[in-house]
């Protein structure tokens, strides 16, 4: 525990890696993935490849935490000692995460509690929970970090392109992407979040390799922005293509202080579907 006893609670849809929520002392709050038979937690007991290799059967919905669930997490924080958390979320404008988070919180006693809606979603949302850590590693005080932390927000940028819109339609979630481009004119929406945290397209172009050449182009422009920053390239069941703008943009980076790859979560992938692939940067200056 930091001298602080500031806690950092996140949402499974911040895609905080693994090996960073387990270095850092994190606290996660799964979204629920819902089958007609069976509800999973995200990322808990099912994973990535479960939830695509299952789409020719069923294409599941997903559900915020239960306001049970998040209770019990913050008795779980209070009860390891700590007095203050960070909590994290994905986008206001994509999910209701935040909403319950911040009501759950308003009640909860004990807890200095401060709910960051990050207007952002996956990755791009998580670089704030990596950040903050790092804030408090540097010994910060909780309300220079709550400042901060809400400066930073307009710095975490995440481009993203898709084999197919059609599960962010069906998922509700395409924002202000036109829903109605042509399969028959191959056009691929550049996607990232505006400031009010919701999908909007930064650009369109014709066919998926240059879709993918046109991401990596908008992605230097925003490293161009500043001197160091932290960047993430990930993938939804497509490794082969996310290798590839590893391969090309790995030389290109000299500012980079994290560096996160992998899959997205398995509820991020139940909204884009396979073929996912997208990079997030953060200016740190």
């Amino acid at each position: 525990m930091n001298k602080q006893k500031i806690a950092i609670l996140v949402d499974t849809c911040c895609d905080v890696p693994m090996e960073m929520v387990k270095a850092y002392g994190m606290y996660v709050l799964p979204v629920k993935i819902i089958y007609h038979d069976r509800e999973y937690l995200d990322g808990i007991d099912i994973s990535a490849e479960e939830v695509y290799r299952g789409f020719d059967k069923e294409i599941p919905k997903t559900s915020l935490p239960s306001g049970e669930y998040i209770e019990k997490t913050l008795q779980q924080i209070r009860e390891d000692g700590y007095e203050k958390v960070l909590a994290i979320t994905l986008s206001s404008g994509l999910s209701g995460t935040n909403n319950i988070v911040s009501l759950v919180a308003q009640e909860f006693e004990g807890l200095d509690i401060f709910v960051l809606d990050t207007k952002n979603i996956a990755i791009g949302s998580g670089f704030h929970a990596i950040q903050a850590a790092r804030y408090i590693e540097m010994g910060m005080s909780f309300q220079d970090i709550v400042e901060k932390l809400q400066k930073d927000i307009p710095r975490s940028k995440v481009f993203f392109v898709v084999s197919t819109l059609e599960y962010l339609q069906k998922g509700g979630r395409i924002g202000l992407v036109a829903s109605l481009f042509g399969n028959a004119l191959n056009l691929k929406p550049i996607i990232s979040c505006n400031e009010e945290g919701i999908y909007y397209t930064v650009a369109k172009v014709r066919g998926r390799k240059q879709s993918i050449s046109k991401l990596m182009e908008i992605a230097k422009k925003e490293i161009g922005k500043y001197k160091r920053y932290n960047i993430a390239i990930v993938h939804g069941d497509a490794q082969e293509a996310a290798d590839e703008v590893i391969q090309q943009m790995k030389d290109q980076m000299p500012g980079m202080e994290v560096f996160v790859e992998g899959q997205i979560s398995p509820v991020l992938g139940v909204h884009t579907g396979p073929g996912l692939v997208g990079i997030a940067v953060e200016g740190l200056d």
